[in-house]
């Protein structure tokens, strides 16, 4: 058991399916809550396609979709302890707007691996997706952060510098809430980690209950940059990019705090109930 490092910079995967059709992106904008109110027409632009009065587009994809694309396109596996292993960060470059169906694949490989000794491990991956034309879509890269896994002789620094929020009150703050039931309906979207759905599990891995996926809250923090600055067109996201420090347990409500200078947007997300951040390091550029 343990990261195999250096060798597996040297892991890779090419070819990988990545493709969706419309159903999955609806399930997927489902999944971080939207849809909740059926008289809400901007979050049914999401979570619809049967319109009586023609649309254009008839469905709109919410960016942070592509990081589904990650459960299907991986590395090869590494002999981690699976039961401590929790999503760290996420940051997806987009190279053009996501389709409402496509047919893609992707290349992946591990690009990095940090050893924090008593607290884990931090391993970073990236998938490459392209079209069918071969044309980049989206770059995703990904830190996973396995927390039985560390001493294992790999580089204590060298990781990549967080963005680092203004230091100013913020410019607008949302509160999104989360259902009781939510983790249960994203796992469709193809994170099926028992993390995040077995409560024997959960407390295994240290937690009271199975928790909310960080790719769930990375959503959520989309969706409240998509819902404010962005006026709904996602079309205009360029990058979202963030760090996840503690979970969310469904249920909770999470409150996004964005500061905005022109097309860059800094974000945090905390639970004030609990009085905790579990994002930090928030940017979303849009242009």
């Amino acid at each position: 058991m343990g990261v195999p490092y250096p060798d597996l910079l040297s892991l890779k995967s090419t070819g990988d399916d990545c493709s969706y059709t419309d159903r999955e992106v609806m399930l997927y904008a489902l999944g971080i809550g939207m849809g909740e109110d059926p008289l809400d027409e901007d979050e049914l632009a999401f979570v619809n396609e049967g319109w009586l009065t023609e649309r254009s587009p008839t469905l709109k994809v919410v960016p942070t979709f592509a990081a589904t694309f990650g459960y299907f396109s991986r590395p090869p596996a590494i002999p981690i302890d699976r039961v401590k292993v929790v999503d760290a960060a996420r940051d997806i470059l987009f190279h053009k707007p996501l389709p409402i169906a496509a047919k893609l694949t992707a290349e992946s490989a591990y690009t990095g691996a940090w050893d924090k000794g008593d607290k884990g491990a931090i391993i970073e991956r990236e998938q490459i997706v392209r079209d069918e034309s071969g044309e980049k879509v989206c770059t995703i890269r990904g830190m996973t952060f396995a927390r039985g896994d560390g001493h294992f002789g790999g580089p204590k620094d060298g990781a990549p510098e967080p963005h680092a929020v203004p230091d100013r009150a913020a410019d607008l703050s949302v509160d999104i809430p989360t259902r009781d039931g939510q983790a249960l309906l994203f796992r469709l979207a193809g994170d099926r980690n028992p993390l995040h759905s077995d409560p024997e599990f959960g407390r295994k891995a240290g937690f009271d209950k199975p928790i909310l996926h960080g790719m769930c809250t990375y959503g959520i923090t989309c969706r409240a940059v998509l819902s404010t600055f962005a006026d709904w067109d996602p079309t205009a996201f360029r990058r979202h990019a963030a760090q996840f420090r503690s979970p969310v347990y469904p249920g909770e409500t999470i409150t996004v705090d964005m500061w905005r200078d022109g097309g860059t947007i800094s974000f945090e997300a905390r639970v004030k109930a609990r009085g905790v951040t579990v994002v930090k390091h928030g940017l979303t550029e849009l242009g």
